[in-house]
């Protein structure tokens, strides 16, 4: 669950350099994401350490590529 919180800051961290709407969009993953996290913390734990690799898997690509092809600036 802290690694959740830690990603939330590379999201909003990113807002100055991405559209509006893909900071919504990642945004919205992460609070899916976060309400997942939170259903598994008891029952499967291992799995809820898997999530935030997930949200940067998601968000590294679309900013690299955001930024670089796409000239988000």
């Amino acid at each position: 669950m802290g690694g959740l919180a830690c990603t939330l800051f590379l999201i909003l961290g990113t807002a100055p350099y991405a559209p509006w709407w893909v900071t919504v969009l990642l945004v919205l993953l992460w609070l899916v994401l976060l309400v997942v996290g939170t259903r598994w913390f008891v029952p499967h734990p291992t799995r809820v350490a898997w999530l935030p690799v997930v949200v940067f898997a998601v968000w590294f690509p679309t900013i690299y590529l955001g930024t670089s092809v796409l000239g988000w600036r």
